[in-house]
């Protein structure tokens, strides 16, 4: 079965209150096995446009990726990032077929 995956550019407008945010993340990420792959690291923009952070976060399904973004817990986080930083979040099943 393919994993699923959040996908988050992101701009931070108030580090104090995206701190409020993340903290309220790990038990949601832990209740539907998410785990962060990447979590703001080195980027380096090769082509296009990027924001300045980047968090890939990885489920065991697209399905399980799903419901934690549409889950009860979450919505209550989505203010707390609304008000701290731009975003744009994709959900996003990932690739479970040959490879070269």
């Amino acid at each position: 079965m393919a994993k699923g995956y959040w996908i988050a550019n992101v701009d931070v407008r108030d580090g104090d209150a995206y701190k409020q945010y993340v903290a309220a993340l790990p038990d949601i990420f832990r209740k539907y096995s998410g785990r962060y792959a990447t979590r703001g690291g080195k980027i380096e923009v090769v082509e296009g446009k990027s924001r300045s952070r980047i968090v890939i976060i990885e489920f065991p399904s697209f399905q399980a990726a799903l419901a934690c973004y549409r889950s009860p817990e979450y919505a209550k986080a989505i203010p707390l990032r609304q008000a701290a930083a731009d975003a744009d979040l994709i959900v996003i099943e990932g690739y479970d077929g040959p490879q070269p």
